[in-house]
């Protein structure tokens, strides 16, 4: 069974803003999260109130929370790695 996709306005903009080869690479990880929410190279963000889990892809990561009850997946950030931590 698939999850939905919920994006904080904030990441739709900053994907806009990629070039069309990164943005094609990070759409195409995220829709896959709808399928397998836990990939094998996804990897639990410490530190975090709730399971931030993020997957790389290339120098950009992908922050994401998952509602199982709602079959939900909520992007929470993308950026490159010096920043998305912060």
């Amino acid at each position: 069974m698939s999850y939905s996709l919920v994006y904080f306005k904030k990441v739709k903009k900053f994907i806009e803003k990629l070039d069309e080869q990164t943005k094609l690479r990070v759409k195409e990880s995220i829709e896959k999260l709808a399928f397998d929410p836990v990939p094998h190279k996804a990897v639990r963000v410490e530190g975090q109130k709730e399971k931030v889990f993020r997957v790389r892809v290339g120098d950009y990561r992908i922050l994401y929370v998952i509602h199982e009850e709602d079959k939900e997946i909520t992007i929470v950030k993308v950026d490159k790695r010096s920043r998305v931590y912060g």
